[in-house]
């Protein structure tokens, strides 16, 4: 088990500070990252925790998976490799012929 967590259902006022005391509780908390909407900067109500050890991350997914935070329920797991973006975007607009005439 990696370190770095998975901590979904966070309140949008909440804050990496915040994050960090409470998984601090639970061992050594080398980042803590809320994830931000980069155009207005709200937070989308996620984040990512990264632990010292993959025993302390077992500590604060057992700890922490269900929790409350002002009011919301939290989802703490262990966090999955990031998977690589295509680079195009495809046409704007529908293709022009049907495939299925000929």
């Amino acid at each position: 088990m990696g370190s770095k967590l998975y901590v979904g259902g966070l309140p949008f006022s909440a804050t990496e500070s915040q994050l960090t005391s409470l998984f601090a509780e639970h061992g050594t908390v080398e980042s803590a990252r809320v994830i931000a909407d980069k155009f207005t900067g709200q937070s989308r109500g996620f984040g990512f925790v990264e632990m010292s050890t993959a025993e302390e991350a077992k500590a604060a997914i057992t700890a922490l998976n269900g929790s409350q935070m002002d009011g919301r329920s939290l989802t703490v797991n262990e966090a999955k490799p990031m998977e690589p973006r295509s680079g195009g975007g495809g046409s704007r607009f529908g293709g022009g012929r049907d495939r299925n005439r000929f």
